[in-house]
Protein backbone atom coordinates (compact mmCIF):
# COMPACT_ATOMS: atom_id res chain seq x y z
CA UNK A 1 0.00 0.00 0.00
CA UNK A 2 1.75 3.19 -1.49
CA UNK A 3 1.13 6.67 0.03
CA UNK A 4 -1.32 5.85 2.80
CA UNK A 5 -2.24 7.36 5.88
CA UNK A 6 -3.66 6.13 9.23
CA UNK A 7 -5.77 7.83 12.06
CA UNK A 8 -5.67 6.90 15.83
CA UNK A 9 -8.09 7.48 17.91
CA UNK A 10 -6.66 7.71 21.75
CA UNK A 11 -3.83 8.75 20.37
CA UNK A 12 -2.93 10.74 23.96
CA UNK A 13 -3.64 7.90 25.82
CA UNK A 14 -1.62 5.22 27.54
CA UNK A 15 -1.84 2.77 24.54
CA UNK A 16 -2.30 5.16 21.60
CA UNK A 17 0.90 7.01 22.34
CA UNK A 18 2.99 3.92 21.78
CA UNK A 19 1.22 2.91 18.98
CA UNK A 20 2.05 6.20 16.99
CA UNK A 21 5.68 5.97 18.11
CA UNK A 22 6.10 2.94 16.76
CA UNK A 23 3.86 3.79 13.30
CA UNK A 24 6.25 6.44 12.57
CA UNK A 25 8.73 4.12 11.69
CA UNK A 26 6.19 2.42 9.18
CA UNK A 27 6.88 2.17 4.95
CA UNK A 28 5.89 4.50 2.69
CA UNK A 29 3.44 5.83 5.56
CA UNK A 30 2.66 9.61 4.41
CA UNK A 31 0.13 11.22 7.19
CA UNK A 32 -0.66 9.85 10.86
CA UNK A 33 -3.70 11.64 12.27
CA UNK A 34 -3.76 11.81 16.38
CA UNK A 35 -6.96 12.13 17.40
CA UNK A 36 -8.22 12.41 21.05
CA UNK A 37 -10.38 14.34 23.24
CA UNK A 38 -7.42 16.95 24.52
CA UNK A 39 -3.59 16.40 24.52
CA UNK A 40 -1.68 16.96 27.69
CA UNK A 41 1.10 19.41 27.59
CA UNK A 42 3.84 16.60 27.59
CA UNK A 43 1.78 14.47 24.78
CA UNK A 44 1.77 17.37 22.67
CA UNK A 45 5.70 17.95 23.13
CA UNK A 46 6.69 14.12 22.45
CA UNK A 47 4.44 14.50 19.10
CA UNK A 48 6.10 17.53 18.08
CA UNK A 49 9.31 15.71 18.11
CA UNK A 50 7.90 13.05 16.15
CA UNK A 51 6.67 15.58 13.22
CA UNK A 52 10.23 15.88 12.33
CA UNK A 53 9.88 12.43 11.05
CA UNK A 54 6.57 12.26 9.45
CA UNK A 55 3.34 14.76 9.19
CA UNK A 56 1.56 13.76 12.44
CA UNK A 57 -1.65 15.63 12.29
CA UNK A 58 -3.10 16.05 16.06
CA UNK A 59 -6.77 16.64 16.68
CA UNK A 60 -8.89 17.18 19.23
CA UNK A 61 -12.39 15.93 19.23
CA UNK A 62 -15.07 13.77 20.13
CA UNK A 63 -15.54 10.65 19.39
CA UNK A 64 -19.63 11.09 18.87
CA UNK A 65 -19.18 14.15 16.43
CA UNK A 66 -19.91 12.67 13.25
CA UNK A 67 -18.99 15.84 11.04
CA UNK A 68 -15.36 15.73 13.19
CA UNK A 69 -14.82 12.16 12.34
CA UNK A 70 -15.66 12.07 8.87
CA UNK A 71 -13.23 14.98 8.53
CA UNK A 72 -10.67 12.79 10.36
CA UNK A 73 -11.62 9.92 8.54
CA UNK A 74 -11.03 11.77 4.26
CA UNK A 75 -8.21 10.03 2.61
CA UNK A 76 -7.50 7.44 5.34
CA UNK A 77 -6.04 4.20 4.64
CA UNK A 78 -6.15 2.74 8.32
CA UNK A 79 -8.56 2.84 11.63
CA UNK A 80 -7.03 1.92 14.63
CA UNK A 81 -9.73 2.47 17.21
CA UNK A 82 -7.89 2.76 20.32
CA UNK A 83 -10.00 5.44 22.54
CA UNK A 84 -12.55 4.37 25.07
CA UNK A 85 -13.85 4.87 28.67
CA UNK A 86 -11.93 2.47 31.35
CA UNK A 87 -13.82 1.92 34.93
CA UNK A 88 -13.74 -0.35 36.57
CA UNK A 89 -15.12 1.35 39.92
CA UNK A 90 -18.25 2.51 38.89
CA UNK A 91 -16.81 6.22 39.28
CA UNK A 92 -18.25 7.15 35.60
CA UNK A 93 -21.73 6.81 34.34
CA UNK A 94 -22.98 4.12 32.68
CA UNK A 95 -24.53 6.26 30.41
CA UNK A 96 -20.92 8.08 29.38
CA UNK A 97 -19.26 4.43 29.09
CA UNK A 98 -21.75 3.26 26.87
CA UNK A 99 -22.16 6.19 24.28
CA UNK A 100 -18.23 6.39 24.11
CA UNK A 101 -17.20 2.80 23.81
CA UNK A 102 -20.29 1.58 22.06
CA UNK A 103 -21.93 4.61 19.86
CA UNK A 104 -18.26 5.73 18.84
CA UNK A 105 -17.52 2.54 18.09
CA UNK A 106 -20.46 2.31 15.72
CA UNK A 107 -20.54 5.78 14.61
CA UNK A 108 -16.75 5.50 13.80
CA UNK A 109 -17.54 2.45 11.63
CA UNK A 110 -19.91 3.84 9.59
CA UNK A 111 -18.03 7.04 8.75
CA UNK A 112 -14.99 4.43 7.71
CA UNK A 113 -17.62 2.90 5.33
CA UNK A 114 -18.75 6.56 4.04
CA UNK A 115 -14.98 7.21 3.29
CA UNK A 116 -14.09 3.89 2.06
CA UNK A 117 -11.12 3.67 4.51
CA UNK A 118 -10.49 -0.13 3.80
CA UNK A 119 -9.13 -1.00 7.56
CA UNK A 120 -10.30 -1.01 10.84
CA UNK A 121 -8.51 -2.33 14.03
CA UNK A 122 -10.00 -2.26 17.13
CA UNK A 123 -8.31 -2.16 20.30
CA UNK A 124 -10.93 -4.48 22.35
CA UNK A 125 -10.07 -6.24 26.30
CA UNK A 126 -9.72 -9.14 28.04
CA UNK A 127 -12.86 -8.31 29.71
CA UNK A 128 -14.94 -9.17 26.95
CA UNK A 129 -13.96 -12.65 28.13
CA UNK A 130 -14.23 -12.62 31.44
CA UNK A 131 -13.80 -13.77 34.11
CA UNK A 132 -17.54 -14.46 35.52
CA UNK A 133 -16.60 -16.41 38.35
CA UNK A 134 -13.88 -16.78 40.81
CA UNK A 135 -14.19 -20.64 40.61
CA UNK A 136 -13.83 -21.21 37.40
CA UNK A 137 -10.02 -21.80 36.40
CA UNK A 138 -8.97 -20.78 32.70
CA UNK A 139 -5.58 -21.26 31.98
CA UNK A 140 -3.92 -20.87 28.25
CA UNK A 141 -6.79 -19.65 27.10
CA UNK A 142 -7.56 -19.86 23.61
CA UNK A 143 -9.94 -18.04 20.93
CA UNK A 144 -11.62 -21.40 20.27
CA UNK A 145 -12.96 -21.39 23.91
CA UNK A 146 -15.53 -19.17 22.78
CA UNK A 147 -15.30 -17.60 26.44
CA UNK A 148 -17.45 -14.48 26.85
CA UNK A 149 -18.55 -11.94 29.69
CA UNK A 150 -21.66 -12.46 31.28
CA UNK A 151 -21.43 -8.82 33.13
CA UNK A 152 -23.84 -6.29 32.79
CA UNK A 153 -21.21 -3.96 34.24
CA UNK A 154 -20.37 -0.81 31.57
CA UNK A 155 -16.94 -1.63 30.98
CA UNK A 156 -16.82 -5.23 29.87
CA UNK A 157 -20.69 -4.80 28.93
CA UNK A 158 -19.87 -1.75 25.92
CA UNK A 159 -16.39 -3.78 24.63
CA UNK A 160 -17.76 -6.51 24.44
CA UNK A 161 -21.53 -5.11 22.05
CA UNK A 162 -18.53 -2.89 20.25
CA UNK A 163 -16.19 -5.41 19.50
CA UNK A 164 -19.35 -7.88 18.23
CA UNK A 165 -20.00 -4.88 16.05
CA UNK A 166 -16.74 -4.25 14.55
CA UNK A 167 -16.12 -8.14 13.98
CA UNK A 168 -19.89 -7.87 12.37
CA UNK A 169 -18.85 -5.24 9.98
CA UNK A 170 -15.84 -6.93 8.47
CA UNK A 171 -16.69 -7.16 4.44
CA UNK A 172 -19.18 -3.90 4.57
CA UNK A 173 -18.89 -2.69 0.98
CA UNK A 174 -17.60 1.12 1.20
CA UNK A 175 -18.59 3.85 -1.05
CA UNK A 176 -15.81 3.09 -3.59
CA UNK A 177 -16.75 -0.56 -3.95
CA UNK A 178 -14.25 -1.76 -2.18
CA UNK A 179 -14.27 -4.03 1.13
CA UNK A 180 -14.15 -2.92 5.14
CA UNK A 181 -11.58 -5.73 6.47
CA UNK A 182 -11.90 -5.65 9.88
CA UNK A 183 -9.84 -7.14 13.19
CA UNK A 184 -9.98 -7.00 17.27
CA UNK A 185 -7.26 -7.56 19.28
CA UNK A 186 -8.09 -8.35 23.32
CA UNK A 187 -5.05 -7.28 25.36
CA UNK A 188 -4.54 -8.54 28.92
CA UNK A 189 -4.00 -6.45 31.85
CA UNK A 190 -1.77 -3.88 30.63
CA UNK A 191 1.20 -2.38 32.88
CA UNK A 192 4.23 -0.26 31.53
CA UNK A 193 5.17 3.18 32.12
CA UNK A 194 2.22 5.88 32.58
CA UNK A 195 0.02 3.09 33.37
CA UNK A 196 -2.65 5.07 35.10
CA UNK A 197 -3.35 2.01 37.13
CA UNK A 198 -0.04 1.01 38.28
CA UNK A 199 0.54 4.97 39.13
CA UNK A 200 -2.65 4.75 41.79
CA UNK A 201 -1.43 1.49 43.76
CA UNK A 202 2.22 2.95 44.13
CA UNK A 203 1.16 6.29 44.64
CA UNK A 204 -1.59 4.67 47.64
CA UNK A 205 1.52 2.57 49.13
CA UNK A 206 3.87 5.72 49.33
CA UNK A 207 1.12 6.89 50.96
CA UNK A 208 0.85 3.68 53.13
CA UNK A 209 4.45 4.20 54.45
CA UNK A 210 5.69 2.37 51.66
CA UNK A 211 2.96 -0.57 51.84
CA UNK A 212 1.35 -1.85 49.07
CA UNK A 213 -2.32 -3.18 50.08
CA UNK A 214 -3.20 -7.05 48.91
CA UNK A 215 -6.84 -7.02 47.22
CA UNK A 216 -5.83 -9.76 44.27
CA UNK A 217 -3.55 -12.29 45.70
CA UNK A 218 -5.71 -15.42 44.52
CA UNK A 219 -5.33 -14.01 40.85
CA UNK A 220 -3.33 -15.96 38.65
CA UNK A 221 -3.20 -13.83 35.33
CA UNK A 222 -0.92 -12.99 32.66
CA UNK A 223 -0.32 -9.23 32.29
CA UNK A 224 1.07 -7.71 29.23
CA UNK A 225 3.46 -4.49 28.44
CA UNK A 226 1.99 -1.77 26.48
CA UNK A 227 5.06 -1.58 23.98
CA UNK A 228 4.24 -5.53 22.98
CA UNK A 229 0.56 -4.39 22.77
CA UNK A 230 1.52 -1.70 20.36
CA UNK A 231 3.42 -3.70 18.39
CA UNK A 232 0.36 -5.98 17.88
CA UNK A 233 -1.32 -3.73 16.68
CA UNK A 234 1.29 -2.91 14.21
CA UNK A 235 1.44 -6.44 13.29
CA UNK A 236 -2.11 -6.60 12.39
CA UNK A 237 -2.05 -3.62 10.49
CA UNK A 238 0.47 -4.92 8.08
CA UNK A 239 -1.74 -8.40 7.96
CA UNK A 240 -4.80 -6.51 7.04
CA UNK A 241 -2.46 -4.62 4.75
CA UNK A 242 -1.40 -7.86 2.89
CA UNK A 243 -4.11 -8.67 0.20
CA UNK A 244 -3.24 -12.70 0.58
CA UNK A 245 -3.98 -12.54 4.37
CA UNK A 246 -6.62 -10.03 4.81
CA UNK A 247 -9.68 -12.19 3.82
CA UNK A 248 -8.50 -14.87 6.60
CA UNK A 249 -7.65 -12.40 9.31
CA UNK A 250 -10.61 -10.43 8.94
CA UNK A 251 -13.74 -10.43 11.55
CA UNK A 252 -10.98 -12.23 13.32
CA UNK A 253 -9.96 -11.31 17.45
CA UNK A 254 -6.58 -12.42 18.76
CA UNK A 255 -5.42 -12.62 22.82
CA UNK A 256 -2.39 -10.50 22.78
CA UNK A 257 0.11 -11.36 26.12
CA UNK A 258 3.71 -11.80 26.15
CA UNK A 259 6.27 -13.33 28.34
CA UNK A 260 5.56 -11.94 31.62
CA UNK A 261 5.26 -13.99 34.11
CA UNK A 262 1.83 -15.37 35.10
CA UNK A 263 1.21 -14.19 38.89
CA UNK A 264 -1.05 -12.50 40.98
CA UNK A 265 -1.71 -8.51 40.21
CA UNK A 266 -0.53 -7.38 43.93
CA UNK A 267 3.00 -10.23 42.52
CA UNK A 268 3.31 -8.00 39.58
CA UNK A 269 2.90 -4.84 41.69
CA UNK A 270 5.41 -5.87 43.86
CA UNK A 271 7.88 -6.94 41.37
CA UNK A 272 7.90 -3.59 39.63
CA UNK A 273 8.85 -1.44 42.81
CA UNK A 274 10.44 -3.51 45.73
CA UNK A 275 13.43 -1.93 44.22
CA UNK A 276 12.50 1.56 45.95
CA UNK A 277 11.96 -0.24 48.98
CA UNK A 278 7.88 -0.56 48.73
CA UNK A 279 7.02 -3.75 50.69
CA UNK A 280 3.79 -5.91 50.13
CA UNK A 281 1.42 -6.52 52.64
CA UNK A 282 1.36 -9.38 54.77
CA UNK A 283 -1.93 -9.40 56.67
CA UNK A 284 -4.69 -12.12 56.13
CA UNK A 285 -7.46 -11.60 53.67
CA UNK A 286 -10.78 -12.20 54.09
CA UNK A 287 -12.21 -15.16 52.09
CA UNK A 288 -13.15 -15.02 48.71
CA UNK A 289 -17.24 -16.17 49.36
CA UNK A 290 -16.81 -13.69 51.73
CA UNK A 291 -15.66 -11.15 49.74
CA UNK A 292 -17.80 -11.73 47.31
CA UNK A 293 -21.12 -11.50 49.06
CA UNK A 294 -19.92 -8.64 50.71
CA UNK A 295 -19.75 -6.39 47.43
CA UNK A 296 -23.61 -7.90 46.77
CA UNK A 297 -24.58 -6.39 50.07
CA UNK A 298 -22.61 -3.06 49.16
CA UNK A 299 -24.51 -3.12 45.89
CA UNK A 300 -27.72 -3.47 47.24
CA UNK A 301 -27.10 -0.63 49.68
CA UNK A 302 -26.03 1.74 46.45
CA UNK A 303 -28.84 0.68 44.58
CA UNK A 304 -31.22 1.20 47.45
CA UNK A 305 -30.25 4.60 48.49
CA UNK A 306 -29.93 5.73 44.21
CA UNK A 307 -32.96 8.19 44.67
CA UNK A 308 -31.46 10.14 47.43
CA UNK A 309 -28.11 9.47 47.32
CA UNK A 310 -25.20 8.32 45.14
CA UNK A 311 -23.15 5.94 47.07
CA UNK A 312 -20.27 4.45 45.63
CA UNK A 313 -19.04 0.89 46.72
CA UNK A 314 -15.61 0.45 47.56
CA UNK A 315 -15.69 -2.67 45.81
CA UNK A 316 -18.18 -4.66 44.07
CA UNK A 317 -18.84 -8.72 43.31
CA UNK A 318 -17.53 -7.96 39.65
CA UNK A 319 -14.64 -6.17 40.91
CA UNK A 320 -13.72 -9.08 43.45
CA UNK A 321 -14.44 -11.61 40.49
CA UNK A 322 -11.77 -9.62 38.02
CA UNK A 323 -9.15 -8.94 40.57
CA UNK A 324 -9.38 -13.06 42.19
CA UNK A 325 -9.60 -15.26 39.38
CA UNK A 326 -7.54 -17.71 37.81
CA UNK A 327 -7.64 -16.11 33.92
CA UNK A 328 -4.50 -16.71 31.77
CA UNK A 329 -4.21 -16.77 27.77
CA UNK A 330 -2.39 -17.43 24.56
CA UNK A 331 -0.84 -15.54 22.36
CA UNK A 332 -0.19 -18.59 19.91
CA UNK A 333 -3.16 -17.69 17.38
CA UNK A 334 -1.85 -14.18 17.02
CA UNK A 335 1.90 -15.48 16.74
CA UNK A 336 0.30 -17.97 13.93
CA UNK A 337 -1.52 -15.60 11.52
CA UNK A 338 0.07 -11.92 12.55
CA UNK A 339 3.35 -13.29 13.27
CA UNK A 340 3.26 -11.75 16.66
CA UNK A 341 6.30 -12.17 18.60
CA UNK A 342 7.01 -10.06 22.04
CA UNK A 343 9.04 -6.82 20.60
CA UNK A 344 9.96 -6.70 24.44
CA UNK A 345 11.65 -9.26 27.25
CA UNK A 346 10.11 -9.51 30.89
CA UNK A 347 13.52 -7.95 31.95
CA UNK A 348 13.25 -5.59 29.50
CA UNK A 349 9.76 -4.05 30.32
CA UNK A 350 10.22 -4.62 34.14
CA UNK A 351 13.51 -2.35 33.71
CA UNK A 352 11.87 0.16 32.14
CA UNK A 353 8.51 0.19 34.25
CA UNK A 354 10.62 0.18 37.66
CA UNK A 355 12.57 3.15 36.53
CA UNK A 356 9.58 4.87 35.65
CA UNK A 357 7.84 4.12 39.18
CA UNK A 358 11.53 4.99 40.37
CA UNK A 359 10.75 8.38 39.12
CA UNK A 360 7.28 8.75 40.76
CA UNK A 361 8.76 7.39 44.29
CA UNK A 362 11.71 10.45 43.83
CA UNK A 363 9.05 12.91 42.97
CA UNK A 364 6.47 11.88 45.99
CA UNK A 365 9.73 12.24 48.49
CA UNK A 366 10.36 15.69 46.87
CA UNK A 367 6.87 16.63 47.13
CA UNK A 368 6.72 15.34 51.49
CA UNK A 369 10.42 17.35 51.82
CA UNK A 370 8.77 20.51 50.33
CA UNK A 371 6.27 20.54 52.73
CA UNK A 372 7.97 20.37 56.02
CA UNK A 373 10.54 23.18 55.07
Amino acid sequence: MSGWSCLVTGAGGFLGQRIVQLLVKEKELQEIRALDKVFRPEVREEFSKLQSKIKLTMLEGDILDEQYLKRACQGTSVVIHAASVIDVTGEISRETIMKVNLKGTQLLLEVCAQASVPIFIYTSTIEVAGPNSYREIIQNGQEDDHLESTWTSPYPYSKRLAEKAVLAANGWALQNGGTLHTCALRPMYIYGEGSIFLYGHIYQALKNNGVLKQNSKFSLVNPVYVGNVAWAHILALRALQDPKKAPSIGGQFYYISDDTPHQSYDNLNYALSKEWGIALESRMSLPLCLQYWLGFLLETVSFLLRPIYKYQPPFTRHMVTLLNSVFTFSYKKAQRDLGYEPLFSWEEAKQKTVEWIGSIVKEYKETLKAKTH
